[in-house]
């Protein structure tokens, strides 16, 4: 989406003429800034406004609802299906271009544990964050209104499985969320719910140095939240989560954020990969050894220009995607004009983490910030970042009105399944024979 921002604005002249088109292929009509997942999550962001409408930014662009299957570049077509495609019946369909930009991203990176496709729930797009916290409710519920108390303590056991950013902020902000609507249940107390993060290292958050996340940790368990640090996942069949260190725990409750990896996309190519999956790419952001193709973000293995650190690549976060967006955009209308590229450098300026309201750690341009001032940090970075005035606006508003009123603690599950009671109210009446009632 930032590149193809900034390239319309590049393009002006061009795209005003006719002599140039720029094509969006995107499985959703909106970009998420996932940094806000957390926030959304806990009920502090309302998710409409942590998604970007591509149809409204992207207005010099064609938009193309669908998902690339595969790319052969020597022919200069991508293979895709979409909505229309699988109405039509034909399957897929084929899309040419002149040059190509490759950024899907990344995805989930999963392990063969025993159970975790059927009961995990992911933590990487705004569906998950909605889902979850949903659920979170929702065991509530169930923990408030069983008297099985084998029910009620798996329904209010939380474990999360991965202490990076996605896990601890996830894991903090529906805490501080439960916690605070625990008070409006007649027969629940915060202490009664039960966290546990699990990660497999000796560390958490590593982004933001040892010091710091070592604060981090102290923080979480003055929560009551147990971190298990050098443990592993070994099983979660049957609601139980078995953790390498032997511990047994009944849960309704599994969140995975245990890393990530390149899109599936990226082998469904002609390009070169390096070792990782990721596509080798030069200083520049042209693919390595291919002309017209070109990437950036998660997918793109780029050579960091600042490291001494011979072979070193930009670490695939966002502080890196959205600048490399802004320079991939203006070599590909260089390349257009005939004009010298740039080479991409951006030296790292630090990590910042929430870790609940009020709460955070941060380690920026070598200084390092806790509690309420990492917060805040947290805050303002994140919302300078985000796309366009309007939405900057609206999360503005919408942390203003919650620090005013007090949280939302509905439950909307029924979102997931929207057609259930019309389904149930048009249902024929069951037959009973011809037995009189009694």
């Amino acid at each position: 989406m930032y590149t193809a921002l900034r390239l319309q604005r590049q393009l002006r002249a061009e795209l005003r003429a006719g002599d140039a088109e720029i094509t969006v292929v995107t499985p959703e009509p909106y970009m998420t800034y996932q940094p806000f997942l957390p926030e959304a999550a806990a009920g502090s962001i309302s998710p409409r406004h942590v998604v970007v409408p591509l149809r409204r930014v992207l207005d010099g662009c064609r938009i193309v609802i669908g998902e690339v299957r595969s790319i052969d570049h020597a022919k200069r077509t991508a293979t895709l299906s979409t909505l229309a495609t699988a109405e039509e019946g034909t399957g897929t369909a084929d899309l040419t271009y002149d040059e190509l930009v490759l950024a899907p991203g990344s995805v989930s990176r999963t392990l063969p544990v025993p159970g975790l496709a059927d009961h995990a729930i992911g933590f990487k797009t705004v569906e998950e964050a909605i889902g979850l916290r949903n659920h979170v409710i929702e065991q509530m519920d169930i923990a408030s209104s069983t008297r099985d108390p084998a029910i009620r303590d798996a329904a209010l056991t939380f474990v999360f499985v991965g202490g990076g950013y996605a896990g601890v902020e996830a894991l903090a902000e529906l805490e501080d969320m439960a916690r605070y609507t625990a008070r409006y249940y007649h027969n629940l107390k915060p202490e009664d719910l039960r966290w546990v993060l699990v990660e497999a290292t000796d560390r958490i958050l590593p982004e933001v140095g040892e010091e710091m996340g070592k604060y981090a940790i102290r923080e979480l368990r003055g929560r009551n939240i147990d971190v298990r640090l050098e443990t592993r996942l070994e099983s979660c069949e049957d609601r139980i989560a078995v953790l390498s260190d032997g511990t047994r725990l009944p849960t309704r409750t599994v969140v995975w954020t245990a890393g990530v990896k390149p899109a599936p996309l990226l082998a469904a190519t002609d390009l070169p990969l390096n070792e990782r999956g990721r596509l080798r790419c030069t200083a520049q952001l042209a693919v390595e050894g291919v002309a017209h193709a070109w990437a950036a973000g998660d997918a793109a293995a780029v050579p960091d220009a600042t490291s001494k650190e011979p072979g070193k690549e930009c670490a695939p976060n966002a502080q890196h995607a959205v600048r490399q967006a802004k320079v991939l955009a203006e070599n590909i209308a260089a390349s257009l004009r005939g004009r010298p590229l740039k080479e991409y450098a951006h030296a790292y300026a630090g990590s910042v983490a929430s870790l609940g309201l009020h709460q955070g750690v941060a380690h920026v341009y070598g200084r390092k910030l806790k509690g309420y001032p990492a917060w805040f940090m947290h805050r303002a970075y994140h919302l300078s970042r985000v796309p366009t005035f309007n939405r900057k606006a609206r999360v503005l508003a919408e942390w203003t009105l919650s620090g005013l009123f007090k949280r939302e603690i509905v439950s909307l599950g029924s979102l997931e399944h929207p057609r259930a009671e019309f389904e149930l109210a048009a249902a024929p009446p069951p037959d009973h024979g011809d037995k009189p009632s009694s």
